[in-house]
């Protein structure tokens, strides 16, 4: 998957641990829950339960890694500062390809303007609600106040890979960026 090997290539590159199987688990999860990432053992956990089609475990591995990349990169005091979950959950959402139009026309979930912000904070804030023991209130916050730096903060992807192709494209960008940067 291009949006796992961008990520694992960045990783690898930003000097954090890169990922290999022990770093996955699946597990049978409660409720909704299709994953989550532990930062304490830098280990993914995939709901087995929860993934019916190998799209959406794409979308749940490359949402999870984009949390370990930022932990690696932000040090996201994931426990005590909710707008750095916030920023992480806003981040996922927006670059995993969890907000993209065909995934909303599933959800029965469209429109035309705004649409793709508008996912993302919907899904950033279920996610702290998932996690966390806070109110609707304290996550909207959280997310309402880190919500503009967090959208368009595109790294390790430098675009919102709105399909497999964009995801490709960003993965080729990514690599060429050392080669560009030595020549300037």
């Amino acid at each position: 998957d291009p949006y796992a090997q961008l990520l694992l290539e960045a990783m690898k590159q930003s000097g954090c641990t890169v990922f290999n199987d022990r770093h996955f688990s699946c597990e049978n999860c409660d409720g909704c829950v299709s994953g989550g990432f532990d930062s304490a053992s830098s280990q993914i956990v995939l709901c087995q339960n929860n993934i019916r089609q190998q799209s959406h475990m794409n979308r749940v591995v490359t949402h999870e890694l984009i949390h370990a990349f930022d932990h690696c990169r932000a040090h996201v005091d994931w426990f005590k500062n909710v707008k750095h979950l916030a920023c992480s959950e806003i981040r996922a959402a927006n670059l995993s390809g969890d907000c993209t139009l065909m995934n909303e026309i599933a959800r029965f979930k469209f429109g035309l303007k705004g649409h793709h912000q508008t996912c993302v904070r919907d899904r950033a804030v279920r996610s702290i609600l998932a996690v966390r023991k806070v109110s609707k209130e304290t996550a909207e916050k959280a997310v309402d106040e880190v919500f503009d730096a967090c959208f368009n903060d595109l790294e390790p992807f430098g675009r919102i890979p709105h399909s497999k192709t964009d995801a490709k494209r960003a993965y080729k960008d990514f690599q060429n960026r050392d080669r560009y940067n030595a020549n300037l």
